[in-house]
């Protein structure tokens, strides 16, 4: 009995918590990606948010005439040709992607230890807005990638899951200097399935610190932001700098209040209710120089998940 009361005398754990220092984390979002596009894309800064695609004039019946002469030919008519541009080239305006921070100002005044609850919040929501500009690169009706490729540079699978041929279909399409194809993850699993039934797994490079799939010597870039709709997505091949008449990431340098290339904070004031606003806004667009520099593996099926049971 004496040594059961010495138990219940001793301090309990619930007791002790409430003197102690909890270790904490910042908030954590499983969100953020590694937006390997963003990374991947050569990025070309623009004056006034306009950039202009000026394109050689590919009518046919308009190429240039250039002949070679045999050596003794003294004929002196040469050809007379021009090269023709485009009349009304396509401008690019940087789209914003924004977004309005409000804190309560006793709120940050108060529990601002041991993490700045401002710089919190615009921590998580910088990365939300760049999550928005990947997305955009990809989808936006008017310059994302998906809507940009020319209709000769669109193909379908040849039996659903995305296979070696298929790749190999792409890289005809974009066969100068290509740089590395764009899937969703799932759709990269699909296509190692497949390599893998065929006996010819997939090997792998490192860039950046991260292992990639590769085929041909071309990175598999993982990227979430190719939605699966159903079981079906898109592939993408990109050639990519201005020098290789690739695909370009525009953005604007200098914007006020900078914290990032093209990605401003400013601070909009406390309103009566002691509600601090800050503007978060990011400016961006992506322009396909040459047609040939993009090519899309469309309906690509990628198994359901429920089918791995």
């Amino acid at each position: 009995m004496a040594e059961d009361t010495e138990v219940r005398r001793t301090l309990s754990e619930g007791a002790a918590r409430q003197l102690a220092n909890a270790t904490k984390t910042r908030a954590q979002w499983s969100g953020i990606s590694p937006r390997w596009l963003v990374n991947f894309l050569p990025w070309t800064p623009v004056e006034a948010g306009i950039y202009r695609l000026n394109r050689v004039r590919e009518a046919e019946g308009q190429a240039a005439d250039v002949q070679c002469s045999p050596r003794r030919d003294h004929d002196p008519d040469l050809p007379e040709t021009f090269v023709d541009y485009e009349e009304a080239p396509r401008e690019y305006s940087l789209n914003a992607i924004t977004t309005v921070l409000d804190v309560q100002t006793r709120v940050s005044d108060l529990y601002n230890h041991p993490y700045d609850q401002i710089q919190e919040q615009l921590r998580l929501l910088i990365e939300k807005v760049k999550e928005r500009q990947e997305a955009e690169l990809i989808n936006n009706a008017e310059y994302g990638l998906l809507n940009n490729a020319a209709p000769s540079q669109r193909i379908g699978t040849r039996s659903g899951p995305p296979t070696p041929d298929d790749l190999d279909e792409l890289i005809t399409k974009v066969w100068k200097e290509p740089a590395f194809f764009l899937a969703h993850p799932r759709a990269i699993a699909a296509f190692g399935r497949e390599c893998t039934r065929r006996g010819v797994p997939p090997p792998t490079v490192t860039l950046f610190g991260s292992p990639f799939l590769t085929w041909r010597g071309l990175p598999l870039v993982p990227c979430d932001k190719l939605y699966v709709d159903g079981d079906k997505t898109s592939i993408l091949l990109l050639r990519t700098g201005e020098k290789k008449q690739g695909v370009v990431g525009l953005f604007q340098p200098g914007v006020p209040g900078e914290v990032a290339p093209s990605l401003s904070v400013r601070f909009m004031g406390i309103n009566r209710k002691a509600i601090a606003s800050y503007l978060i806004s990011l400016y961006c667009s992506v322009a396909v120089l040459t047609h040939d520099a993009l090519a899309v593996l469309e309906n690509v099926t990628v198994d359901r998940y429920h089918d791995y049971k």
